[in-house]
């Protein structure tokens, strides 16, 4: 009798349709695209709607519409349960906007053409080694968001959707109760803070961000009722970093940056922080080799970060040369867990 040869633990059954399947992947994200912007999850809501309905309500035209539904069913997020009747699946409702859980800025913002546009150019930015996104829309991608006051919103929703479940994690990994005031920079809305001071009620807080970046902080804050623990900073982290914390955070800034930016990111920290204080980065962590079964969405993130931003994701070898180079020392790092892609960083000052 013959015996088929075991397959590889990951290893794809067959490699043409592997292929395939990465290929179709940037229609796959313009297909969720479209249907965020369409709103299709938030008007099927928890019912069953039919395509000539949806076309009525989205002034689109009925055909099309089937076509767009059915391939949007075809990739799990809604399921057609008779011709031309959809419902949204467990992963469709994501994408509703009125959802805690919600990814629907995020959707939107990483199939906007201004998250897109420079990967066209990823060979030059490979061949060169710098961001293509200034060449393409003249200037850097913040100060693009700066001019442009609908999208700098969409992207500090997406960037709360995107911090929202690693915030779940982080009070509970790390001692936050050795410290008595914790400044997160570039922390944006307020996101990670408001989990870390709802967990340890004896904390008090610092955001420091543009003005930008702080735009929707203050609402958020209130709504948590943590406005009276925690103090908003304007200002910019490649000049100075707010004073009177002894815990200084920084979640998803590292890697948007080059080492030379990141370390003076760093220095103005250590030019603050106390004896006893410390450091603590949030980011995803490379291993020394690529592992297959982990996810590959962090080596896409730093082409991101090649084309768009000019960061990268790095290594704990990365992270620690950086630090040294700032006057800091890594002590540990914590991987959250799975199949949260983040790793606490934590380092003192030396």
């Amino acid at each position: 009798m013959s015996q088929e040869k075991p397959q590889e633990s990951g290893a794809p059954a067959d490699p043409r349709t592997m292929l395939a399947h990465v290929l179709y992947g940037a229609m796959a994200g313009q297909t969720i695209g479209a249907a965020a912007r369409l709103r299709i999850a938030d008007l099927i809501g928890d019912g069953e709607r039919t395509a000539d309905e949806l076309a009525a309500e989205c002034a689109a035209q009925p055909r099309a519409m089937a076509r767009l539904l059915r391939a949007l069913a075809g990739l799990g997020l809604l399921a057609e349960r008779a011709p031309g009747r959809f419902t949204v699946t467990e992963a469709g409702t994501l994408l509703r906007s009125d959802r805690p859980d919600s990814v629907y800025s995020m959707v939107r913002m990483f199939t906007d053409p201004v998250m897109l546009r420079a990967w066209e150019r990823l060979d030059d930015s490979v061949r060169t080694g710098e961001t293509s996104f200034d060449e393409v829309f003249g200037k850097d991608f913040f100060g693009h968001l700066a001019e442009h006051p609908e999208l700098s919103a969409e992207f500090n929703a997406a960037m709360s959707q995107a911090t929202r479940d690693t915030a779940e994690l982080v009070p509970a990994a790390f001692d936050f109760g050795r410290f008595t005031t914790v400044a997160d920079i570039g922390g944006g809305d307020g996101t990670l803070l408001a989990a870390v001071l709802r967990a340890h009620p004896a904390l008090r807080g610092i955001v420091f961000d543009s003005a930008e970046g702080l735009a929707q902080a203050g609402p958020k804050l209130a709504r948590e009722g943590l406005d009276d623990r925690c103090s908003l900073v304007t200002g910019d982290f490649f000049a100075t970093a707010p004073e009177g914390a002894d815990l200084y955070l920084l979640k998803s800034v590292i890697h948007d940056w080059s080492d030379e930016r990141c370390a003076d990111i760093l220095r103005h920290c250590r030019a603050v922080i106390p004896d006893g204080g410390r450091l603590l980065i949030v980011e995803p962590v490379l291993p020394p080799v690529v592992d297959p079964s982990q996810a590959g969405t962090m080596y896409l993130s730093d082409l991101n970060m090649l084309v768009n931003l000019g960061g990268r994701e790095r290594t704990r070898d990365d992270f620690e040369e950086l630090c040294r180079t700032a006057g800091f020392a890594v002590r540990t790092v914590t991987a959250l867990s799975k199949p949260n892609p983040f790793s606490l960083i934590e380092a003192e000052p030396v």
